[in-house]
């Protein structure tokens, strides 16, 4: 299999036929299958599915709803394509662009192309604008220069995708995840449609969703490691502050002033005990993180390629030198 289409879907019942459709007529000519993922709907999307589906289609029918990025997550765990395309099944995004961003992906050795709608059809209050503050703060804080985290519209090597490492609703991190295993990641415009069935599964409630997962996400790119260098500062710094403080308040003391009652005093007090908290906290997060890369096996770094030298004679080999 060439190419598998990861589509997650939850109460898209009136999208199936026409997703069907355009992506058949998109992939003319390629070897794919088409993955679907039903996330707990509840309305007839798996009857469409099943009316509609043809034999290059899979269906993955969740229990209940588990979310977007489990959803991809599965999807990706059952692809067998060399290359794994995920989009959204409410026909915004156009299954026209898959071969344009697939060729890229390969003639020019990417690891991950991301889509950017560059026509967004969306509401501007609602949808384009916390996206854009969204898109500004991500790009600033992760150093991963991608124009539009939101597009669900994504070409990977099967190898990317399968590492993502996917829980929670990391779905919005995709590009950054990608970058943590060291993918090389670009970007093309791609087609964006107005929704015309169905109701948006977003609104402004996420962005508090999205900023929490951001901070995650600096966590994994700068600490997962070495969760020590982060906490570990604070801790000592904390400790030194209250250290002084409390030094500063028992030199009064022997001068013979009264320090009983000062906030001065609560304040040194509890940065002392911040600081150790903080550095018995970051010892234990390394101590996590040595136990779960020993019990699984895994290593704490990624091999892009081994390469051999052919073999050769002494002459040859002197001849090289």
């Amino acid at each position: 299999m060439e190419l598998s289409v990861i589509v997650t879907l939850l109460n898209e019942q009136d999208n199936i036929k026409p997703l069907l459709q355009n992506i058949y007529a998109a992939l003319k000519g390629i070897r794919y299958e088409v993955i679907l993922v039903d996330d707990g709907s509840t309305d007839d999307t798996v009857k469409q599915i099943k009316k509609y589906g043809s034999e290059r289609v899979k269906l993955l029918i969740f229990k209940k709803n588990y979310g977007q990025t489990t959803a991809l997550a599965a999807g990706i765990d059952h692809a067998s394509g060399d290359y794994i395309v995920t989009l959204d099944g409410d026909l915004q995004n156009d299954p026209q662009d898959i071969p344009r961003m697939l060729e890229k992906l390969i003639a020019e050795d990417w690891d991950l192309v991301a889509g950017n709608r560059k026509n967004r059809k969306d509401g501007f209050i609602m949808r384009k604008l916390p996206s854009k503050i969204a898109n500004s703060l991500i790009r600033k804080l992760s150093g991963v220069h991608i124009s539009d985290y939101g597009c669900a519209l994504k070409v990977f090597k099967r190898d990317v995708a399968k590492d993502l490492g996917l829980y929670g609703e990391l779905h919005r991190f995709i590009p950054i995840l990608a970058r943590l295993n060291g993918a090389r990641i670009t970007e093309m415009d791609v087609m964006h449609h107005p929704r015309i069935h169905g109701t948006s599964k977003y609104g402004l409630g996420r962005t508090f969703k999205v900023v929490s997962d951001l901070i995650l996400m600096l966590f994994y790119q700068k600490y997962f490691r070495r969760p020590i260098h982060l906490f570990g500062p604070i801790g000592i710094f904390s400790l030194l502050a209250g250290a002084l403080i409390n030094a500063y308040l028992l030199t009064l003391k022997i001068m013979g002033e009264d320090i009983w009652g000062r906030p001065i005093l609560i304040l040194g007090v509890v940065l002392l005990l911040m600081g150790i908290q903080f550095i018995t906290f970051g010892l234990i997060a390394e101590l996590i993180m040595r136990t779960y890369y020993e019990s699984q096996k895994k290593k704490t770094y990624l091999v892009k390629d081994i390469f051999i030298g052919k073999k050769r004679s002494n002459e040859e080999a002197e001849a090289l030198i």
